[in-house]
């Protein structure tokens, strides 16, 4: 069941109102998110052109095709009865690779391989311990599931030659981490960070990390990559945004306090140069802008909801912001002119 309502997104623009009179927010509800989500890592899946929602409690992982904002969805994740707040249950993350899906579900402690046209799971591989970020590789055909509890991030080789199957290979220590994790094929790394000011580089190949760069957080949270130009996004939960150059030994390039407090989740259009960054704790998400040489400026400031942490950006000009309490996501139509 969806229901689709539309409003002028003048009145929820803190600055610049003139920017983006012209853009509008749909609300966007979820099957079974009356009672609430605990939404967190929300992925658009350019090989699938959908955005990948996994919706905690709901037992539910929602597909949505950017174009109509149809949604289809795939049970048989852990359900919870109730929503307390948080995003412990059920499935919180995705990715998409080899024409699958691969989720997570916290409550199993699994990540599980998703069949996105016939809408089923299809196989389910057992986690060393409690999952938040789930990526794939493509160089290495694996799934990488970062374990924070276990300070690891555990990699799983997949088997294709019969029925989908995922094969645990190890582990990759990270002291005082992982958070987030965002892959960079371009470039044979992954990048992630611990939970204060550091972000570790990876190698994808030789599954160990190889730098350690300071990103200028107090406390880093998520993460997003302009891949094509080397360019890293970090996000700080005390309210700032921060851009490394991978390609330069990560120095930090640019930075902006967004006075958006509760920083988490990022997301990045390439084609529009814009980073979008919610502050859950201020229930408002700041849209900034990517010079070519990493540095930030602000946009606009869009009023979200309280505990709204999570956003994905698809190819169309939109931008999902999740809204925990009320299970829906807020859907901005991003009109503003791209970054050069």
């Amino acid at each position: 069941m969806r229901r689709v309502a539309k409003f002028l997104l003048a009145a929820a623009v803190a600055v610049p109102l003139a920017a983006v009179a012209a853009s509008s927010l749909t609300l966007l509800f979820l099957p079974h998110g009356h009672g609430g989500i605990g939404f967190d890592d929300l992925q658009f899946s350019p090989a699938l052109k959908r955005v990948l929602v996994p919706s905690g409690r709901t037992g539910l992982l929602n597909l949505i095709d950017p174009k109509t904002l149809a949604i289809e969805s795939v049970n048989g994740f852990s359900t919870q009865a109730g929503f307390g707040g948080g995003h412990a249950a059920g499935t919180t993350s995705a990715d998409s690779g080899h024409g699958l899906v691969f989720a997570s579900d916290r409550s199993r402690k699994t990540v599980d391989i998703v069949d996105p046209v016939r809408l089923r799971i299809l196989a389910s591989a057992k986690l060393g311990g409690a999952p938040d970020y789930v990526r794939w590789v493509d160089a290495t055909s694996e799934v990488w599931v970062t374990e924070p509890a276990r300070k690891v991030i555990e990699y799983f080789k997949l088997d294709g030659s019969g029925v989908p199957a995922l094969v645990s290979q190890g582990t990759i220590p990270i002291a005082d981490g992982p958070e987030s994790l965002v892959i960079d094929g371009t470039r044979g790394r992954a990048y992630t960070h611990t939970w204060h000011s550091t972000t570790v580089a990876l190698d994808l190949q030789g599954h160990k990390d190889v730098a350690h760069w300071s990103n200028g957080c107090v406390g880093a949270r998520g993460s997003a990559l302009d891949e094509a130009r080397g360019l890293l996004f970090a996000g700080c939960e005390e309210g700032k945004a921060t851009v490394l150059d991978v390609t330069h030994s990560g120095r930090i390039v640019g930075s902006l306090d967004t006075s958006g407090k509760g920083v988490d989740i990022l997301a990045y259009s390439p084609s529009l140069a814009h980073l979008y960054v919610p502050g859950g704790d201020t229930a408002t998400m700041a849209i900034l802008g990517v010079k070519p040489d990493g540095s930030l400026q602000a946009l606009a400031t869009v009023l979200t909801a309280a505990d709204a942490h999570c956003v994905a950006a698809d190819d169309v000009g939109h931008a999902y912001v999740c809204d925990p309490k009320a299970g829906k996501l807020l859907v901005f139509t991003d009109t503003l002119p791209a970054t050069k």
